[in-house]
């Protein structure tokens, strides 16, 4: 997991192809006025997902983790208090993975929580479960979906 500002993106421009153009689209001028849902960076392979809306609690949501996509959760609005736990240290999983989703998830708690402000994003690899979208507000997001 990384945690840190835009402002300090470049920093890890180099670790994946594909978060140079990640990067670019978070820092449009009018990200905070793209639609919800969709929009494709590059196809399958990279594409963000503007969301808006009421944070969840914790004991309502359980950690996930992706199998073949990197996360960076972006927030634009609102505070996230994202959880996160290394995968290799999780139970079992509550369901079986959908792989159509790239998405399973697992009953435990994560070790460590943040919260997330407007203008900081999180990295999340396959290694890294995590519990986003906790909030007692309304949060506004862009998830960059970007295929390893």
């Amino acid at each position: 997991m990384i945690l840190d500002t835009l402002e300090n993106a470049d920093l890890y421009a180099n670790l994946h192809p594909a978060f140079a153009a990640a990067f670019a689209l978070l820092r449009r001028e009018d990200l905070a006025s793209l639609p919800e849902g969709r929009h494709d960076i590059d196809g399958d392979a990279s594409y963000a997902w503007v969301a808006k809306g009421p944070g969840r609690k914790a004991a309502e949501a359980a950690i996930e983790t992706h199998d073949t996509h990197i996360d960076i959760q972006y927030v634009v609005e609102g505070v996230d208090t994202m959880g996160w736990k290394a995968r290799k240290d999780l139970g079992s999983k509550t369901e079986e993975s959908d792989d159509t989703k790239d998405l399973a998830f697992y009953e435990d708690a994560p070790t460590v929580c943040a919260d997330v402000t407007p203008g900081m994003f999180a990295i999340f690899f396959p290694e890294d479960a995590h519990l986003p979208t906790i909030s007692d507000g309304i949060l506004h997001k862009v998830i960059v979906k970007i295929e390893i």
